[in-house]
């Protein structure tokens, strides 16, 4: 038996609209505007008169916020909405849709005072899925005429639901993406004024100086240095400093995904590549497009995913996992280390050929210990950060406590001096901060000896305490170690410390 003409028309209508519902998952990505396109689409595919999108919320006395709506004169007034709302709340508490024909005569409405008043004929109400998960409705009706929605309009409604589901949620993902991007960009700010950015040392100043003459350029950025140096600051100044400031910055800590997840990660994957794929997911390099991959600790990065970055750089296109199709990318390429890498490739961890792709400009952040003329200013700035955080008075650091930050050989870095500041002015009852506020302790014979040192770091920590103990006189540290001023200039200059 032949498909009607009426029957074909409907069918091909239905494939239109939810052809439309898709180029609208790819096209817009303002949570806003996507909902008033889904409902304004659903409306007129289905000639409703008014029309609503809710979405669950456990803090609202309805349990639900109306985010989209046409046709209410107030979505706001219990009255007005008291007809759909017994409708939405029975959606989202089964999970199952709503229909009826004759809404005046339906014995599911007998008791909504509404539907008369205002003389609704026909009612559909769907709800909005994300795995499996009731996240929300669409309801629609009509005074026009009874029957005016049918079981083949529930069977439509329900798979352009799933579709708007699915549409929402990358939305608001993105959203929040993109609100999280702003914090961080007014956070991070200026690039040579803003927080653990500050410094006069000259050592400091060159470092910066680098900084602010590579951000206008796409040149790929590898950061070195020691944990806690600042690395991720830099990487964050570089973005909100340069031309891709407006755009997407996204970080990635490579040793702190699991290897089996951090190719989907980076990538994104096709529904069904593997068990749990059950939609399509945008990888984070996709999420950068436009703006900038941040990828820390990319020593601990894989060979297998090496070789897929090395193609991202050279071809500016990725694969997603499972899929076939190339996607074309514009991302600026920034990693940091504080592994040596050149060592890496000797072992056969690390391809000689992407180390060069993305050494284009090395930027070496140098440790605390090598530039203390920061250290009373980073100190200041986190005494007075942790004050306002907890509530604190502290407002001066005194001669003795600033003389013990001075000697302290600081292996942790920014991120140590930091925390033994946080916790000072946690502790500390008075204005000002004292030597006994720090619980600072210089390194002891113990430290020195602890088991597991290498005869390098103990060589080195060696030379850190007795240089403490000169007040970093250079001179006088080489006559208590009873080596010459040039083995320790020598050894100073191969550990970034330049000599005097």
């Amino acid at each position: 038996m032949k498909q009607s003409t009426e029957e074909h028309n409907a069918a091909r209508d239905s494939f239109t609209a939810l052809y439309a519902i898709t180029q609208s998952i790819n096209s817009i990505l303002d949570p806003e505007k996507l909902l008033d396109k889904v409902l304004a689409i659903a409306m007129e595919h289905l000639d409703a008169e008014r029309g609503l999108i809710l979405l669950n919320n456990t803090e609202s006395k309805s349990g639900f916020d109306v985010v989209a709506a046409k046709n209410f004169t107030d979505t706001h007034s219990p009255d007005k909405l008291a007809a759909s709302s017994s409708v939405v709340k029975k959606v989202l508490s089964s999970g199952e849709s709503v229909l009826t024909f004759d809404a005046l005569s339906d014995e599911r409405f007998e008791a909504s005072r509404s539907i008369v008043a205002q003389k609704i004929l026909s009612i559909i109400c769907v709800p909005l899925r994300q795995k499996e998960i009731t996240t929300g409705a669409l309801y629609l009706d009509t005074t026009k005429a009874r029957g005016k929605f049918t079981e083949d309009t529930v069977k439509f409604l329900t798979i352009f639901g799933h579709l708007a589901g699915i549409a929402i949620d990358n939305a608001r993902r993105y959203d929040s993406l993109r609100k999280e991007n702003e914090r961080l960009k007014n956070e991070v700010g200026s690039a040579t004024l803003h927080g653990e950015l500050i410094g006069r040392s000259k050592i400091w100043k060159a470092t910066l100086d680098l900084v602010m003459r590579v951000v206008d350029t796409d040149a790929s950025v590898l950061i070195t240095g020691e944990s806690g140096t600042g690395k991720e600051l830099i990487a964050r100044a570089i973005h909100y400093s340069g031309m891709r400031k407006d755009k997407p910055f996204m970080a990635v800590n490579c040793s702190a995904i699991p290897e089996q997840l951090l190719e989907s990660e980076l990538f994104g994957y096709k529904k069904g590549a593997f068990t749990g794929a059950n939609t399509d997911k945008i990888g984070l390099i996709e999420y950068a497009n436009g703006g900038t991959l941040f990828l820390d600790e990319v020593g601990d990065l894989p060979l297998s995913l090496q070789a897929k970055l090395l193609r991202v750089i050279q071809e500016r296109e990725i694969r997603r996992v499972g899929d076939v199709q190339d996607r074309k990318i514009d991302v600026r390429i920034v990693t940091a280390t504080n592994r040596d890498l050149s060592e890496d490739i000797k072992q056969g961890k690390f391809r000689d050929d992407l180390y060069f792709r993305l050494n284009v400009i090395g930027i070496h952040i140098a440790p605390l210990r090598d530039r203390k003329e920061d250290i009373p200013l980073l100190a200041n700035y986190f005494m007075e950060k942790a004050s306002a955080a907890h509530k604190r008075s502290a407002k001066n650091i005194s001669a003795q406590a600033m003389e013990k930050l001075l000697k302290h050989p600081w292996h942790g870095n920014a991120r140590e001096l930091q925390n033994v500041m946080e916790r000072a002015v946690v502790l500390s009852r008075n204005e000002e901060i004292t030597e006994t506020d720090l619980h600072l302790q210089l390194l002891t014979e113990d430290d020195l000896l602890q088991s597991g040192l290498t005869l390098e770091e103990f060589e080195r920590r060696l030379v850190e305490k007795t240089l403490a103990e000169m007040n970093d006189n250079r001179t006088k540290t080489a006559e208590k170690l009873g080596v010459s001023l040039r083995w320790l200039q020598y050894r100073l200059k191969e550990w970034h410390r330049d000599p005097e």
